[in-house]
């Protein structure tokens, strides 16, 4: 994981054949499966507020 005080292997790279590879995966990979949008958004977020209220549950249960 990079941080301010060590940037990680993509700070400074030199390579554009490395650039165009990574632009060209991140293409493809927005071609396949489209922008993250809001009923993306909204699923995430949906999920989490299910998996938060089974957690309350539980320990309800539990206490």
């Amino acid at each position: 994981m990079s941080d301010f005080f060590n940037p990680g292997p993509h700070a400074n790279s030199t390579d554009p054949g490395g650039h165009k590879a990574n632009h060209d995966v991140n293409e493809q990979k927005l071609h396949k499966e489209g922008p993250q949008g809001l009923w993306r958004q909204i699923s995430d977020l949906l999920i989490a507020v299910g998996v938060i209220a089974l957690i309350i549950v539980v320990i309800m249960w539990i206490v």
